[in-house]
């Protein structure tokens, strides 16, 4: 594997990027991995690692660059009131779609002057939080990304004005939504609606519920890793790209 962390410029500032890929065959397909809120760490990056290496030019940014480069957390940020739980939530709360699509928009570009990179059709994958980033990539550059998926993707259906709820029909490119049966970010009220709405769109994708498990089931060091779980989740994003991407 091939791997570097880079700085993307965007229009509000230097993004921190790692970015990995296999050594020999390119170019690959880029991929752009949107990171849920706890982070950029080294879970991230070894998840990064498994995709890249069947194939594809992975970009995984740090979305809260805009907050400097002191926002990589330790263990403890997902122990709600711990002094980095709190450091965290005062970056995520100011996160919104707009800027993080400009981001999308940044890494897109970056990856079309890669000599690794394959020229073309560009997927996109969030966790948590960037779940509805995902999403709404796929509704802002319908004619760029080919491929979406969110992973327990939080308050896909709000009352934002740019809720990817109500851009769903807008994507060209097929969707994958996955949600956990036991998701307090993502009740199944909200689900049966994002179905009903999901179904009206006419994408070709699919939503699907995963049965007994927790939000965050695909993180191996997460208390609810579900291993058949996740193990479904590699299958469901890699057949994705394949169909769309190659």
């Amino acid at each position: 594997m091939i791997e570097t962390i880079q700085d993307i410029v965007t229009p509000d500032g230097r993004m921190e990027t790692f970015i990995c890929h296999p050594e020999r065959g390119g170019p690959y397909p880029p991929v752009l991995f949107l990171m849920d809120a706890p982070g950029i760490r080294e879970e991230l990056y070894d998840m990064a690692r498994r995709l890249g290496t069947v194939g594809y030019f992975v970009l995984l940014p740090n979305l809260y660059y805009r907050a400097g480069r002191d926002t990589k957390y330790g263990p403890d940020v997902l122990q709600h009131g711990s002094a980095e739980h709190q450091r965290m939530r005062a970056v995520r709360t100011k996160m919104t779609i707009p800027p993080v699509m400009s981001d999308v928009a940044a890494l897109i570009g970056f990856a079309d002057g890669q000599i690794a990179a394959k020229k073309g059709p560009v997927g996109v994958h969030g966790y948590c939080m960037s779940g509805p980033y995902a999403l709404a990539a796929a509704a802002r550059y319908p004619e760029r990304i080919a491929a979406a998926a969110s992973f327990y993707g939080t308050w896909i259906v709000s009352d934002a004005v740019e809720s990817p709820h109500l851009t769903l029909g807008k994507a060209k490119g097929e969707l994958y939504i996955s949600c956990a049966e036991h998701d307090e970010l993502a009740p199944l009220d909200m689900v049966k609606e994002l179905q009903a709405l999901f179904d009206k769109s006419g994408n070709p994708g699919e939503l699907e519920i995963n049965a007994g498990v927790h939000h965050g089931f695909a993180f191996p060091q997460r208390w609810c890793y579900d291993k058949p779980a996740a193990e479904r989740h590699w299958e469901r994003l890699i057949a994705l790209y394949r169909r769309r991407l190659g």
